[in-house]
C-alpha cells in the first residue's frame, strides 16, 4: 500500500512559506509516495489553498504525486477551476491527482455565496465540462488551448464518504475513489472498498488518517473511526488492515513534519 502525507498546519498562524516548502521537500526525502492537500474556506482556521499549495509542492519536489483530497468543485466556477487545474497539472509535470467532491460543510458555501443544496448537480455537470476543456474542446465559446504537455488534464478521483451514489461513478467513470477515515467508521470503509473493487474500481484511497505515534495504544472496533494515534506496532497493524480490505493508498495527516517523525511513520510499512 502507498503512503501519502497531508500537511494541513491548520490554525498555525506562525507558519511561513519557507517552513511549509521545506516540510514538503522532507516528505519526498523520507520516501512517501505523495503530498495531498485539503480544501476548506471560511471556517476560522488557516489552511492553504489546495491548488496553490500543489503548485508550490510541484516546485520543491520532483518524483512524488501531488493530490487534492478533496477539492470542493461546487465552490468554484468550472471554467476558472479548469484553468487553474490545468496550470497545476503542467507545473507538476503530470504528477497532479485531482481528488474532487461535492463538499459537505455548508459554511464553505456560505463563505463564497455558492449553492449548497445544488452541490451534487454542480459536481455532475462541472466534471465533464472541465474534461472537455482539458482535451482542447471548445465549450460554450471557451477554448483553454491546453499546453501539449498538459493535454487531457489529470486523473480524477471521486471523494465520497459513504459512497452510496458516488462509488459506482468513481469505479466506472473516473480514476479512483477517496474515502475519509475522519467521517467514516471502519465497517463502512470495509464495505465501500469491497463494493468499489467489485465494480471494477482501479484505485481506492483513504485519507484523513491522523497520526500520533506517542499516543497510548488501544484496540479499535468496527464502529470506530480509524486513526494512527497509537504506538508504532499498533499503527502498523492498522495500516496492514486497510491494505487487506482493499485500499491502495493511505493519506496520513501529520503536523510534525521533522525528519525523525516522518521517518518513523514511513517505517510502519
Amino acid at each position: 500500500m502507498n503512503l501519502g502525507i497531508s500537511l494541513p498546519f491548520m490554525g498555525n498562524a506562525a507558519l511561513d512559506g519557507a517552513t511549509y516548502c521545506a516540510a514538503m521537500g522532507m516528505v519526498e526525502k523520507t520516501g512517501f509516495t505523495g503530498l495531498w492537500f485539503f480544501d476548506a474556506i471560511g471556517r476560522a482556521e488557516s489552511i492553504a489553498d489546495p491548488l496553490g499549495a500543489a503548485c508550490a509542492a510541484a516546485a520543491v519536489t520532483s518524483r512524488i504525486e501531488i493530490g487534492t483530497c478533496i477539492l470542493q468543485v461546487p465552490l468554484r466556477n468550472p471554467v476558472e477551476l479548469a484553468h487553474r487545474v490545468l496550470t497545476a497539472h503542467l507545473l507538476s509535470q503530470g504528477r497532479l491527482r485531482l481528488g474532487v467532491g461535492a463538499g459537505s460543510t455548508e459554511a464553505d458555501f456560505k463563505a463564497v455565496g455558492a449553492d449548497f443544496a445544488g452541490r451534487f448537480r454542480h459536481l455532475r455537470e462541472a466534471l465533464p465540462l472541465m474534461q472537455k476543456l482539458w482535451r482542447g474542446e471548445t465549450v460554450q465559446g471557451v477554448d483553454l488551448k491546453p499546453w501539449p504537455q498538459a493535454l487531457g488534464g489529470p486523473p480524477i478521483l471521486i471523494g465520497s464518504w459513504a459512497g452510496s451514489r458516488w462509488i459506482p461513478v468513481a469505479a466506472q467513470q473516473y480514476d479512483g475513489w477517496i474515502a475519509s477515515a475522519m467521517y467514516t467508521d471502519i465497517a463502512t470503509l470495509r464495505e465501500g472498498a469491497a463494493r468499489f473493487k467489485d465494480l471494477g474500481g482501479k484505485r481506492a484511497i483513504v485519507t484523513n488518517i491522523h497520526v500520533d505515534l506517542d499516543a497510548p495504544s488501544a484496540s479499535l472496533a468496527d464502529t470506530d473511526k480509524l486513526d494512527l494515534r497509537c504506538g508504532p506496532e499498533e499503527a502498523a497493524v492498522r495500516l496492514r488492515g486497510l491494505a487487506d480490505i482493499g485500499f491502495d493508498d493511505a493519506i496520513l495527516v501529520v503536523n510534525k513534519p521533522d525528519e525523525a517523525n516522518l521517518s518513523a511513520i514511513r517505517a510502519l510499512l
